[in-house]
């Protein structure tokens, strides 16, 4: 019952709920990241798979700048993210805006990171199974090592919140959370200005 209705009644609830409250800082962040991104904007749009594969637009705040080198390639990722950038991140400001897509439904509080689409064919048939609930802003793997993580933990991580969606473990999911922002842990790879792309075998 909690998977299936009460779990998206909550979701819906606490997003509105806090999308009102924290508008102010919301607007803020806005107005800063437009100047530090240096004309880039203050949002990042892009398609990913939620539930059962279903593309959608996933909306963050952005942290880099659009900078390119002399051929016109988009400049490193470490080089691009600004210091505010920097700040929004490893405090996990940048995700707030998804609380739009938890109220459109596309995403839930708590669920598996919705990834890249180029991933889906290179899923095995067991780390598809993260489609099998709708994505979250936070979710298990991001309380048990975010970033700092190999993928294959990750995907272990996933699928077992599949496999034991409960408003006992959600809530669990949510203390482990806070502790995790506020400790800054886990924010990228030893090197890594984010987490390495996925190729099938890491």
């Amino acid at each position: 019952m909690y998977k299936h209705f009460f779990k998206r009644f909550l979701d819906f609830c606490i997003a509105l709920t806090a999308l009102v409250v924290i508008s102010p800082v919301l607007l803020v962040v806005t107005v800063w990241l437009h100047f530090a991104n240096k004309g880039a904007g203050a949002f990042f749009f892009q398609e990913r798979p939620g539930l059962h594969g279903k593309i959608f637009k996933i909306i963050k705040y952005k942290t880099m700048t659009d900078e390119r080198d002399a051929d016109g390639n988009l400049l490193p990722d470490a080089d691009r993210l600004t210091k505010v950038g920097k700040f929004v991140r490893s405090t996990s400001i940048d995700e707030l805006p998804q609380l739009i897509n938890v109220l459109k439904g596309d995403m839930a509080l708590i669920g598996p990171r919705p990834l890249r689409v180029e991933y889906l064919p290179i899923y095995s048939k067991e780390q598809a199974r993260r489609h099998d609930v709708r994505p979250g802003i936070t979710g298990w793997a991001q309380c048990h090592g975010r970033n700092a993580i190999s993928w294959t933990e990750k995907f272990k991580l996933d699928v077992w919140y599949v496999d034991h969606v409960s408003f006992a473990t959600d809530v669990k999911v949510i203390i482990a959370t806070i502790k995790t922002v506020l400790n800054r842990d886990g924010i990228s790879q030893d090197g890594q200005a984010t987490m390495p792309f996925f190729d099938g075998t890491n």
